[in-house]
């Protein structure tokens, strides 16, 4: 199948599709023609970087952990025992970025708090309105 009809099967744009080959996430046969060729393999490794991505994984470490997976039509499943320090450090990563979110929601709130209630004219005064 062209890449319009993969588009179409997966959901992901054209213009995504040629992103993941660039990142090396997608081995389409090119023709002498220059268009790519893609088969059933590449829709099913289309939906494991869907997946992947939704995971919180980059595309570059999904095109490590790529090849050692299999999509068993539930998503991607690990196939290499060698992929688990990889997983384990992104989830770390994760961690991570959700305790650094959860710090700024904080003291957003903190902010919040403090920030004075207008009086019961909603203007605030000293502060002029503008359009």
């Amino acid at each position: 199948m062209r890449i319009g009809a993969l588009s179409r099967r997966t959901g992901v744009s054209q213009r995504l599709l040629r992103y993941y080959e660039e990142q090396g996430l997608l081995h389409p046969l090119r023709r002498p023609s220059g268009y790519r060729e893609y088969d059933e393999e590449d829709v099913r490794a289309v939906e494991s970087i869907r997946t992947l991505l939704g995971a919180g994984l980059s595309t570059r470490t999904i095109a490590e952990l790529l090849p050692c997976t299999v999509n068993d039509g539930q998503g991607p499943v690990p196939a290499c025992a060698g992929m688990l320090p990889d997983l384990r450090r992104e989830r770390e990563r994760i961690d991570s970025a959700v305790a650094d979110l959860l710090a700024a929601r904080t003291a957003l709130d903190a902010v919040i708090a403090a920030t004075p209630l207008p009086p019961a004219g909603g203007r605030i005064p000293g502060v002029v309105a503008t359009l």
